[in-house]
């Protein structure tokens, strides 16, 4: 990697164990669009979300070797089962900020009704999970661990179907969904059709956060909710350690409303 020197803002590491961070990393770049984003996935080794703790948070310290040489601005773990499982160590490891993402289980609360929270197994065993369900959940919360869905949504991505094929996602009735889990939110309409009721995901919650934390964020309005595109090709995004390629068409389809 080359390193960049004398930049304003630091360099900004996102990082997922596939291509769902993607979304964040798009969600971030609108906020900040000057910042120099290096994104780190692990396509090889995903999904995490059927890991132990322990080999979790040994992949991601393996892919994140080396970052602290960048003095970066901050680190985006756009992965709701790194999250869950070693936020804490992470933020314990590093002397930079670490943002992760949760699900969005408080604004799914404020919505009323029952709720579904569709999940990787190893976040919705995981102890900060439970508590923040617990915390908020008002006791209308069902939690699902989808097993199969981030890989399916992983190896399809350039061709998913309108309906998702049958046995990746409960059939439960709900008054709404909390995606937990950044694969997902590739089929947030598909989510929607099926169980015909509101989705939610804390993506924009997250970068909304980011921008805060590196100081770019506008408070004379809010930036929740903002979907403006971006030109690409003039964002500084380096992809690592992953399938690049694979991430980097992708990006370009989100950054061109395609996806």
């Amino acid at each position: 990697m080359e390193k960049r020197e004398g930049r304003k803002l630091g360099p900004v590491f996102v990082f997922d164990s596939g291509i769902g961070g993607l979304n964040l990393l798009y969600q971030c770049a609108v906020r900040v669009p000057d910042a120099h984003y290096y994104f780190i996935s692990d396509n090889k080794n995903v999904p995490y979300g059927n890991k132990s703790p322990e080999e979790i948070y040994r992949l991601t310290r393996t892919a994140l070797k080396g970052i602290e040489e960048y003095n970066p601005a901050a680190l985006v773990v756009a992965c709701n089962t790194v999250t869950a499982q070693c936020i804490g160590r992470l933020r314990s490891d590093y002397s930079f900020p670490v943002i992760g993402i949760q699900p969005a289980v408080k604004p799914a609360a404020l919505h009323g009704g029952s709720c579904l929270v569709l999940a990787t197994e190893a976040t919705v065993h995981s102890a900060s999970f439970s508590s923040l369900v617990a915390r908020y959940g008002n006791g209308g919360f069902t939690v699902a661990g989808c097993r199969e869905l981030a890989e399916y949504i992983e190896d399809n991505i350039f061709d998913l179907p309108e309906k998702l094929p049958r046995g990746l996602l409960p059939d439960v009735k709900t008054d709404g969904v909390v995606l937990g889990c950044t694969h997902y939110a590739y089929v947030k309409k598909q989510i929607e059709n099926f169980y015909k009721c509101p989705v939610f995901d804390g993506i924009i919650g997250t970068a909304d956060h980011f921008a805060e934390i590196v100081g770019i964020s506008d408070h004379s309005k809010p930036l929740s909710g903002k979907t403006d595109h971006v030109d690409v090709d003039k964002l500084k995004v380096t992809f690592l350690y992953g399938n690049n390629a694979k991430n980097a068409a992708i990006f370009k389809r989100l950054a061109e409303g395609l996806l």
